[in-house]
């Protein structure tokens, strides 16, 4: 299968830098706080695929000292134009040297991993992220649930998709994110919950909780089938 990085594309960053909590995206970090100051200890944060920085700029408002960095050149340009003080760096896909080993209370993955098309690439990453976790850091992996790429959002379109139906762990699939002005399909790779699990497993890093955020009534969006199917799964790890 080929892959490419929708992301590593300038008019694509410039969408999604202007993009925060909307719709949908809104359930990917309503819970976050609860479940980051429940289980997380120490303030050294590390934001694993920052892209355009939406994300370290919630953890640092969260009282933590993060650190972001991607594979896109990019979005990094914009994520220091919003954030001149912040830490960024460019890396190379699963090369995480430039950190030293047991450095990090938390990592966050924002959707990061819906982009890495292989076993042997997420095995890669997630060897690394358990080598950047203190002994008692947690990662928290904030995923597309599979179910996303079927139905109808506030925030997603995939109608004109029904191949997605088809696709098993390891396929690509397409997505229309509908809160931006680029509405060029999204190309994902879809994993299951049994992947994943595999995957953790494999590489040594322990599930602690698993949260398939819902929608409710009287949140200030007009869901669509938020409220009844969870759009995104979020795995808290420790090693």
């Amino acid at each position: 299968m080929t892959f490419d990085n929708v992301y590593e594309d300038a008019r694509r960053a410039a969408a999604y830098a202007k993009l925060e909590f909307p719709g949908t995206y809104y359930l990917a970090y309503r819970d976050l706080p609860q479940i980051i100051t429940e289980y997380v200890r120490g303030r050294k944060a590390l934001d694993f695929g920052c892209g355009t920085g939406r994300s370290c700029r919630f953890l640092k408002k969260l009282g933590f000292d993060a650190v972001g960095i991607d594979i896109s050149g990019d979005m990094l340009k914009l994520a220091r134009a919003q954030d001149s003080e912040g830490e960024y760096y460019l890396v190379r896909d699963g090369d995480l040297t430039r950190f030293d080993s047991e450095v990090f209370d938390l990592v966050l993955s924002a959707f990061t991993f819906d982009n890495i098309p292989t076993v042997a690439g997420k095995m890669r990453n997630f060897l690394e992220i358990k080598r950047l976790l203190k002994p008692d850091g947690k990662m928290v992996n904030l995923v597309s649930s599979p179910d996303i790429y079927l139905h109808e959002w506030a925030s997603f379109t995939t109608k004109d998709f029904p191949e997605n139906r088809k696709a098993i762990s390891g396929d690509r699939v397409r997505i229309i994110m509908t809160d931006v002005e680029d509405r060029r399909p999204v190309e994902d790779v879809v994993w299951s919950d049994e992947a994943y699990r595999e995957n953790y497993k494999e590489a040594g890093l322990k599930i602690e909780k698993v949260y398939k955020p819902l929608a409710r009534d009287g949140e200030s969006f007009k869901w669509v089938n938020e409220t009844q199917i969870a759009p995104w799964v979020i795995y808290l790890l420790g090693k």
